[in-house]
Formats: structure tokens, sequence, C-alpha cells
């Protein structure tokens, strides 16, 4: 269990590669429960690599990720030796970790409220009629109730997008990770979905969040990190961040953004 005033993920001096080329150089970062903490900056910098590091939908070549203090991915075995974490312990770990990818990936031939139960009752052990009445709680929360008995391919982007956030908190996570959840809608989709994470936001849910949506970093982040190369250049409160820099390659990501 994470101890009072101890991060609730941390990571450290975390170094990824894909093949020679190294895409993550030397990551610090800690993340308080009840905390939303946004990651921003250009395509490419690293940043949905990093969340993947979290849950260890990838593997990293250095460094370390402790959640709710215990180690993910792999785990001190002696000096600078590290051994893997079984797969099973992983697993377990990993249902504490909400993940919502910008791809919505539901279940086609499950209706929309199987989608939400699948794994709460597979995976946890959940009573079916808990789970489902779990589910239609969660379904009212990110206002598709009604659609529960819908499939997938009848509803839009954003609608798909809410159901994937209803499947994630589904499983009574710990901390949310969200990847670019709004990039592929169109605006008033993605109204629909950051307003459902605004309100979870406010309900106190631990959130880790990359995306391009500034205003919403702007708004509801406690800490916004700017990362570029594989790299944080800087972390700060969205006060700071956004009116007052440190980085000049900060000042100008946020200036070309503006005007983009």
């Amino acid at each position: 269990m994470t101890l009072p005033n101890t991060p609730i993920l941390r990571i450290t001096n975390l170094h990824k590669r894909y093949g020679e080329v190294e895409v993550l150089h030397g990551i610090d970062l800690a993340v308080q429960a009840g905390e939303v903490v946004v990651v921003i900056g250009p395509s490419g910098s690293g940043k949905s690599s990093l969340l993947a590091c979290v849950n260890f939908l990838e593997p990293f070549h250095a460094g370390e990720v402790v959640f709710d203090g215990r180690p993910v991915g792999y785990g001190p075995a002696g000096g600078a030796i590290r051994q893997r974490v079984p797969e099973q312990a992983l697993n377990l770990l990993r249902r504490e970790l909400g993940m919502v990818f910008q791809q919505f990936n539901l279940f086609p031939h499950l209706t929309v409220l199987q989608n939400v139960t699948e794994a709460p009752i597979h995976v946890k052990g959940i009573a079916p009629a808990v789970a489902r009445a779990e589910a239609m709680v969660l379904l009212d929360k990110v206002g598709l109730a009604s659609k529960a008995d819908s499939y997938p391919r009848s509803l839009s982007g954003g609608q798909q997008q809410r159901i994937a956030i209803a499947r994630a908190l589904a499983m009574r996570p710990k901390l949310m990770l969200f990847d670019e959840v709004t990039s592929s809608l169109d605006p008033e989709l993605k109204g629909e979905v950051l307003r459902v994470m605004r309100a979870l936001a406010e309900e106190g849910m631990t959130m880790l969040v990359v995306t391009h949506e500034l205003g919403f970093a702007r708004e509801v982040a406690d800490r916004v990190v700017f990362m570029e190369q594989g790299r944080i250049v800087e972390v700060g409160t969205p006060e700071a961040m956004f009116t007052a820099p440190q980085s000049a390659r900060t000042r100008e990501f946020l200036q070309a953004s503006q005007h983009g």
C-alpha cells in the first residue's frame, strides 16, 4: 500500500529503446494519489512510450517504475541486477491501473454493458449482478446509460471513447492512464470525452494524461510536464507553465500550439 506522502507512482531514471533508437532518456517523475499530471509536448517526444512503460505494455531498458509500492516490469535482485516481475504479479498490478487509448478497442460482438462488465466478472471475479449494477452507475456517469444494450458499431467515436473510460473505471483502478484519447475525434466529440475526464479529476481520481489538449491541461492539471526528444524539459503548475515557462523551448512550443 502507498504510505502517506509516498507517491502512488514513481518513475526513476527510465530509459527505453526501440532497436538502436533511445526514445526515453532518464525520465524521473512522481505522481501523488489524487493528483492529475498532464504530459504535453510535440509528437514523437516519448509521451506515449512513457505511459506504455508505466504498466509494462512496453519493456524498458534501464531505470525503475514503482506503482503503489510495487515494482513494475523489473524489480531489484541484488546490486545492479534486475529480475523480471512474474507475469502473475504484473497482471495483479495491472488490475489497479486503468488505461484508455487513442483507439477504443471495444469488443464489437458485445453490447456496451457486456464490454464494461467483462473484465470485472472474468478477471476480478466480481459477481455478475454486482458488476452489472456498478457498470450502470459508470455508464450513467459518462452519460450513456441509455446505450447499455447497444453495440459499439452503432455509437459515435466520442461515445465509444466514453465507454472505454467506463470500462477502465469498472476495474476500480487506483490510477488512470490516458493516452491521446481525443486525438482521433472531431471537436464536438472531443468535448464529450474531456467533460468526463474533468468530472473524474473533480472526484479525486489519480490521473496521468498524455494529450495535445492544452486547454484541458491548463484547466484540470495539478502539474504539467513538457517533454521533448525523450526528456522532461520542464515541470510546473499550469499557471507557471502557461504564463511564465522557464524553458525557451517550452515557450516556443506553447506559442506555436496557440497559433497552430
